[in-house]
């Protein structure tokens, strides 16, 4: 599953009520395809959940969902755009929400990744990331993330798990902030930009194949918001790349992706 972006008219956005849902941009962009099927949050309720066994015990799609709209309830954040989808004839599940802060950024919002399964292919888990608003690029952070088996006491931790999850959110958003900032004050020459993307090819950012879009994106921004040369810049070249790719290695592509250039930028210090 990738992300692109789409018309007003035909993307969807789905109510989690009883928060109330921001509207950050005329045009959503938190399309999920290539594989799956969007849908709205009434054809997820709709999924029937396996028969529990002694020793697997699956959780309704929406139950997750409805897990973080609780969480979020007691939280100053909000939810804005969101997308669902379904894969497999409903076995599996794949969320984004946008979730917004009181006092916006202008640059970016956070966004949850949501996932479950009813075919035992992966377990329900949390991934916390960034979109940028003038591309809809997304990346993932290592820090801020969970995984639960769907074992015995599923529905017994996934409050708690939950819970942890939206707290690490609050805690490191700030530290996001810091991060882009910092990106930002980093010029870079074209050589260093060129051996931060081979070195991008090392630890596992991109494949060979993705080199020359990087170098595309760098070279000629398809946004004015790019063409400073930062490791701003080199990082959405990056993700601006990634995003035509596969959704669900995307989390730790971008992970080493923030390793990577806030070692350069002295962050990871």
């Amino acid at each position: 599953m990738t992300l692109t972006t789409h018309n007003s008219n035909t993307t969807m956005i789905a109510n989690l009520d009883p928060l109330p849902v921001i509207a950050t941009r005329r045009t959503p962009n938190l399309i999920l395809h290539c594989g799956a099927q969007n849908v709205d949050l009434d054809e997820v309720r709709k999924v029937r959940t396996p028969r529990s066994t002694n020793s697997w015990c699956p959780i309704r799609h929406h139950q997750l969902i409805t897990q973080v709209q609780k969480t979020l309830k007691t939280t100053n954040l909000r939810i804005g755009t969101q997308a669902h989808s379904l894969s497999h004839e409903g076995q599996r599940y794949f969320g984004l929400m946008e979730i917004h802060a009181q006092k916006a950024t202008e640059d970016y919002c956070w966004v949850l990744g949501l996932r479950n399964s009813h075919d035992k292919t992966f377990p329900a888990g949390i991934v916390a990331g960034a979109s940028v608003f003038v591309c809809d690029n997304l990346s993932f952070s290592g820090e801020i993330k969970f995984a639960r088996k769907h074992t015995r006491f599923i529905v017994r931790d996934l409050p708690q798990l939950v819970s942890r999850s939206i707290g690490l959110l609050l805690a490191k958003w700030h530290d996001q902030d810091t991060r882009i900032e910092a990106y930002k004050e980093a010029e870079i020459t074209d050589i260093e930009a060129h051996d931060l993307i081979i070195r991008a090819t090392d630890v596992g950012v991109c494949s060979n194949r993705l080199i020359p879009p990087v170098l595309n994106e760098w070279r000629e921004p398809r946004h004015d918001a790019f063409e400073g040369r930062n490791v701003w810049s080199l990082f959405n070249a990056f993700t601006e790349s990634l995003k035509d790719g596969n959704l669900a290695e995307l989390p730790k592509r971008t992970e080493a992706l923030h390793g990577l250039l806030d070692t350069h930028v002295g962050l990871s210090a």
